[in-house]
Parts: structure tokens; C-alpha cells; sequence
């Protein structure tokens, strides 16, 4: 699973500190890429910006996205990547603290895999990133980079 790259967007530390150590007592042990905002996130996935020379044929396994995010929010990372070839069938899940169910309604209408509320006790928290490192690192199936456009 090592080469399975996660790619966390999420613009607060204190909840990308608590997701990594909730990976990390999993022993979710994937490389796991930061983008502190949307804008990082569309950089690091496109190959543009601080990213630019990118191999970007090396997709991350799974997206977790903010949704309340600086500079472009969740919900238009979501939509720029559903509209690209090149990212359209990446496995994103939202991964968020927004309790607006028109949030989830435009999430899952613009193409996410998946909408994850974080609990806000860290146990619980742990059991959730445990399951869904493995569901989206062990169990499910992506398309083959070459086939994804």
C-alpha cells in the first residue's frame, strides 16, 4: 500500500494534524500529500504552480477534501476535477465538518465518491479513518491510470 498516495486537502491544522495521527494509528502508512487549500490542491493534482514538472500521471488513491477551504472552496475543486479528463475519475471523498445537507446534495451532484462528517471525538474519529483507509486503500478498485480519460 506505500505507493498508494492519499492527497488531504484541508486548510486547518489542528484537523490535518489530527488526520494524520489518526492515519498513522491505523498504521495507514501511504504517503500522504497536504494541500492547505483548494488552490494548492488544483496545482498539486494538474502539475501547475509550485507543482509544475509534476509527474502527474502519478494520481493520488483517494482525495479527502475539505469543503470550507481558502482561495477556491471544496465544492469548485470538486467541480474543476469532475470536469477534467485527466481527474474525473479520481476516488474523492469529503471530508468535512459541515453539517449543511445542502452541502452533501451538491457534493454527491458534483461527483463525490463519498461524504464523510468528522466526529468530533477522536476515537470515533480514529475508527473512521480506519475504515476508510480501508475501503479506499485495500478494497476498492480504481480504474488503471492509462485508462482514467
Amino acid at each position: 500500500m506505500p505507493d498508494k498516495v492519499i492527497l488531504l486537502v484541508e486548510d486547518n491544522p489542528d484537523d490535518e494534524e489530527l488526520t494524520l495521527r489518526a492515519l498513522a494509528k491505523n498504521n495507514i502508512r501511504n504517503e500522504v500529500v497536504v494541500a492547505r487549500d483548494g488552490a494548492e490542491a488544483l496545482d498539486y493534482l494538474f502539475g501547475t504552480g509550485e507543482y509544475a514538472g509534476r509527474d502527474t500521471s502519478k494520481t493520488p488513491q483517494v482525495i479527502l477534501l475539505d469543503l470550507k477551504l481558502p482561495k477556491i472552496d471544496g465544492l469548485e475543486v470538486l467541480r474543476r476535477l469532475r470536469a477534467d479528463e485527466r481527474t474525473n475519475l479520481l476516488a474523492i471523498v469529503i471530508l468535512t465538518s459541515s453539517k449543511e445537507e445542502q452541502d452533501i446534495v451538491t457534493g454527491y451532484k458534483l461527483g463525490a465518491n463519498s461524504y464523510i462528517r468528522k466526529p468530533v471525538d477522536f476515537g470515533q474519529f480514529i475508527e473512521a479513518v480506519r475504515q476508510l483507509g480501508l475501503y479506499w486503500l485495500v478494497l476498492n478498485e480504481t480504474p488503471p491510470a492509462g485508462k482514467r480519460s
